[in-house]
């Protein structure tokens, strides 16, 4: 419960923690959010790290001079990149046997969620997935699990990232410093978890509506 309230409290104060961070560490904040995507996008007991949201309040930070736009975006950009191919390659290496014991972070519903995405969407999931939280975290796993070609995965891969860094952090830096947004950053920051995850609660909700109509009558 603890870390559950600690995740909370993180997600719905991010501005208020990246101002310390940048307040103490200064330009290290580029390898603090590097580190933070990276984990994100790469290791599949990180799906609660904040992603979107991040890039957003990032965004919001650039725009205000605290940090450089420019550096700000290629490093998050790289590290998006990188947190996908490592995450790739784990899942070549391990499969997912890792996930049929009961486990804290390899959840099976995670990776069920994602492969309903793959069956929908194909390679493009990859794409897809970067602006959908935990199914960004274990699509590319999943990719290295299904031996998806290297170079295909590599595409969509570095399209996925540039698309995300830019749209969430631009997002961020062109509108989060608006007074209506400043005022009212905890709903936006909820607001901006609720779309991220809708996609993906579309689908749960579809698939069972289908299950549910192909059963048989029982009457």
């Amino acid at each position: 419960m603890e870390f559950l309230i600690s995740i909370i409290d993180l997600f719905l104060h991010l501005d208020d923690h990246l101002h310390k961070i940048i307040l103490e560490y200064g330009t290290w904040t580029y390898a603090i959010l590097f580190l933070i995507i990276f984990a994100e996008t790469g290791l599949v007991v990180a799906p609660f790290l904040p992603g979107d949201s991040l890039l957003f309040v990032a965004g919001t930070f650039a725009a205000s001079g605290s940090l450089e736009i420019g550096w700000l975006l290629s490093l998050l950009i790289i590290a998006a990149i990188l947190g996908d191919a490592l995450n790739y390659a784990i899942g070549k290496k391990i499969g997912t046997s890792v996930f049929d014991k009961p486990s804290r972070f390899f959840k099976r519903r995670y990776l069920d969620k994602t492969h309903q995405f793959y069956e929908k969407y194909g390679g493009k999931t990859i794409v897809i997935a970067r602006f959908v939280p935990i199914i960004r975290t274990f699509a590319p796993f999943l990719a290295g699990v299904g031996n998806m070609g290297y170079f295909r995965f590599f595409s969509y891969n570095v399209i996925g990232a540039i698309l995300w860094v830019l749209l969430c952090t631009l997002t961020g830096y062109f509108f989060g410093n608006l007074p209506i947004v400043k005022d009212n950053f905890g709903l936006v920051i909820i607001a901006i978890i609720v779309i991220s995850v809708l996609p993906a609660l579309i689908e749960v909700i579809k698939l069972r509506s289908q299950k549910l109509s192909n059963q048989p009558n029982k009457n």
